[in-house]
């Protein structure tokens, strides 16, 4: 939020003040009389786009530090709730500050609880902010704000004082290792060595603090004070009292420079925006609005960013595609030209586009029903890996057209004579046309079987031709078998010779498949 309305809230009056852009402007301020608040609405009228933060610098505010069971999640949430409801009936705003656990025994949950006990003083002020519909987003304290404003030493300060003064009076707010154990506003009219050594002595007396120890004290001063620092020798020596410049302060907290206490805890608040001190329930309805107003007018930003780009990219992507359909359209006009500049030189053909036709026909028939042994080659592939014991030694393959001589003994392997049929002009029936010719093929096999074993022979034989006999179209012939069984024919040899079957195991087979 770079525009954000402060409005700092004392118990004479309310100040407003306009942050913008890390700089402060000062306001009007109104008292707390019937005409104030209604020059206070007055002024806020028109002002509904603009978040509000309230700064509660006020005398009536306690403050109680408890050790509670570490409970996690909503029961512990539940657990300080109901504690907060004991302590402070008459008010809603009151808060539990979780300031970490014990060191020692089971480790309880070290938990300040906090309270503006007289809801009179803001809720006619918070009234009108809700009447006018204006954003308000947190509630502050400048007590629980004080933590931000130490140094580094200073944080490691066992017992501390933080003494400021205020429009309102003097605050003096207590820390223990930079966390808020009270606060306590007096009045402007005291001294603040006197509400020092008055603060001392209450803490000597709860025994947060021994009786001889000294306490040290942070005082911060504008520069102008600086020269004449505080004579606590006579009136409190057991304060260890130091002056840190406000300018230092908020150079520190990267905030103009300012000579006056308020204006740092106003800068502080709305440079830093924390989480409200006291909750605010239904009263920051019109700050979720106004986030979730925002929240669409970021997406509704990007989403026409994206459009933007989505749009400029299309349109260069058109000028691409223009700029290439210019260049195809050249090129096309220059093969164009070039086609009509060549057909122009060549002689006037008759029904080219017919034959043309007939020529893809033709292709596409011959490479459908061409003679391609591709076919035969894996049926017969199948066979043999379904037929272990059979080795193939010797094949051919061939295309017979209808008339044509077919394959015998003698011209099947190179070496023999040609015959006259073969030299004759070729079928065309050869090359599929007009359907697949029928195919021819002479393999000749061994059988692979133990010595002797004439039985196992055929046996293996007329299953491999079976299993060539199944394919549809297919005939098997035998031409030659591993051994002559004819009953007119004298057997020879030696049984268990260690030759075994030799070429008797070898056999011949004649396929002719019409597809």
């Amino acid at each position: 939020m770079t525009r954000k309305l402060l409005l700092h809230l004392t118990g004479e009056r309310l100040c407003c003040w306009l942050w913008e852009r890390g700089y402060l402007a000062a306001g009007p301020c109104f008292g707390h009389t019937p005409d104030g608040l209604a020059q206070f609405a007055g002024w806020l009228e028109g002002r509904g786009d603009t978040p509000a933060l309230m700064l509660a610098d006020l005398v009536e505010e306690d403050f109680q530090r408890q050790l509670l069971p570490h409970v996690a999640g909503r029961a512990g949430m539940t657990m300080r709730d109901r504690r907060l409801t004991q302590t402070w009936r008459d008010t809603a705003f009151r808060s539990a500050h979780q300031q970490g656990r014990e060191d020692e025994g089971r480790r309880d949950d070290i938990v300040l609880f906090s309270a503006l006990t007289n809801p009179a003083m803001l809720t006619p002020w918070l009234d009108i902010l809700e009447s006018q519909r204006i954003p308000l987003a947190a509630l502050y304290t400048p007590a629980l704000l004080s933590g931000a404003l130490l140094p580094d030493e200073a944080r490691r300060e066992p017992h501390l004082l933080l003494v400021t003064q205020h429009a309102s009076g003097i605050r003096q707010t207590y820390l223990q290792h930079g966390k808020v154990r009270f606060s306590r506003l007096a009045q402007a009219a005291a001294g603040a060595e006197q509400e020092a050594e008055r603060t001392r002595q209450f803490l000597v007396g709860a025994h947060l603090l021994k009786r001889d120890l000294p306490l040290q004290v942070l005082a911060l001063l504008p520069l102008a004070r600086l020269a004449s620092p505080p004579a606590t020798a006579n009136i409190a020596p057991l304060l260890d009292w130091r002056v840190m410049p406000l300018e230092e302060a908020a150079a520190r907290q990267r905030l103009a420079a300012s000579d006056d206490p308020d204006q740092l805890f106003l800068g502080l608040a709305a440079r830093t925006a924390p989480t409200s001190h006291y909750p605010l329930g239904p009263r920051q309805r019109y700050y979720g609005l106004w986030r979730a107003r925002r929240s669409l007018y970021a997406s509704s930003a990007v989403l026409a960013a994206c459009c933007l780009l989505w749009t400029g990219a299309n349109i260069v992507g058109l000028s691409l595609a223009r700029s290439h359909t210019q260049e195809l359209h050249q090129e096309t006009h220059g093969f164009s030209t070039a086609y009509k500049s060549s057909m122009s030189s060549m002689p006037p053909a008759v029904d080219k586009t017919a034959n043309m036709r007939a020529a893809v026909q033709i292709a596409q028939m011959v490479a459908r029903q061409g003679p391609w042994p591709q076919a035969v080659m894996s049926i017969l592939s199948e066979a043999l890996e379904r037929s272990p014991q059979i080795r193939l030694t010797q094949l051919d393959w061939r295309a017979n057209a209808p008339g044509a001589v077919p394959v015998t003994a003698s011209t099947a392997f190179p070496g023999a004579a040609p015959t006259p049929a073969l030299v004759t002009p070729q079928s065309s029936m050869l090359i599929g046309i007009p359907k697949a010719p029928q195919q021819q093929m002479r393999l000749q096999a061994e059988v692979l079987v133990e010595q002797d074993d004439y039985r196992s022979v055929l046996l293996s034989m007329n299953r491999f031709a079976q299993e060539l006999a199944r394919t549809p179209g297919m005939v098997v012939e035998i031409e030659q078998l591993p051994f002559d069984i004819r009953p007119n024919v004298k057997l020879s040899g030696k049984a268990g010779s260690p030759a075994g079957l030799g070429e008797r195991s070898k056999f011949t087979l004649n396929l002719r498949w019409t597809p």
